[in-house]
């Protein structure tokens, strides 16, 4: 599912296949324990690159998993925010190196980085590249907490806007011109080969990497404020309910559903 190299003092941790690298159980255990093996590995100064193979970096979470059972969306959340956790807890300056698709989820996984660089589009057929904020397009809320990312992440209230209520797909360039990427590049070896570069000049500065992890929180600290709960796991999970009783396959109540999450701690707002 993930591979991780070191060129010096860079890790270079690159989701493994060629497919669309859904975000299910099994890659975010690999990606969170892959992060987890470069924490324990680092030294005062090093540096984190995460990049994909093939032609998406991540088309977010994985559908087709989660609507298997009504309780899965709230497993695929947790999941995910803690590897966000994580990533903004790591004591290192760390870089998307974004190959291909970055879509909702996949998005905010690349979008959760200090950096990112990013593929340009060629001119070959399926050889598009863009970050896409997917969830109006196919008609899911999105979360607070994505949305707080975001904000955090992107200077202007037109383009958070456009990100999130217009779903636009932003190619290179656009994200160039937006102050969402940080540079674009021809090709995903090029790209990686920038981040390389990049994360050896910020190794360079031999920054202590507690104090760069507990700056990076203080400024993400209206993420981390909101990342404790998802309210949208509770409308998933009722959304898929209601798929399982058209297809007669009853799992458990609506009430069953509320009193799990409740209980669970994983959400107040519904």
């Amino acid at each position: 599912m993930c591979s991780l190299e070191k060129r010096g003092d860079v890790f270079i941790l690159t989701i493994t296949g060629e497919t669309d690298h859904r975000l299910n159980p099994e890659l975010l255990d690999s990606i969170t324990a892959a992060v987890a093996q470069v924490k324990s590995e680092s030294t005062p100064s090093t540096a984190l690159i995460t990049t994909a193979q093939g032609k998406f970096f991540s088309n977010g979470y994985d559908q087709a998993w989660a609507l298997a059972d009504p309780t899965r969306p709230k497993i695929i959340s947790k999941k995910l925010r803690l590897l966000v956790e994580d990533l903004i807890s790591l004591p290192m300056p760390t870089i998307a190196a974004v190959n291909g698709h970055a879509s909702a989820a996949g998005f905010i996984l690349a979008l959760t980085h200090d950096y990112l660089l990013m593929r340009r589009q060629g001119h070959k057929p399926h050889s598009t590249c863009y970050l896409y904020m997917s969830e109006l397009d196919i008609g899911y809320p999105i979360p607070r907490w994505f949305v707080q990312l975001v904000k955090s992440k992107v200077g202007s209230p037109k383009i958070w806007r456009s990100v999130v209520m217009a779903a636009a797909k932003i190619t290179a360039e656009m994200g160039v011109e937006w102050g969402i990427v940080d540079s674009a590049h021809d090709g995903a070896e090029a790209t990686v080969e920038a981040a390389v570069k990049l994360g050896t000049e910020l190794v360079g500065r031999k920054w202590g990497g507690e104090v760069y992890a507990a700056n990076r929180r203080v400024v993400l600290a209206d993420v981390l404020a909101v990342l404790g709960s998802d309210e949208t796991v509770i409308f998933s999970s009722i959304f898929m309910y209601a798929v399982f009783v058209n297809t007669k396959i009853k799992f458990v109540t609506v009430y069953d559903l509320l009193r799990y999450f409740i209980d669970d701690g994983t959400t107040t707002t519904f």
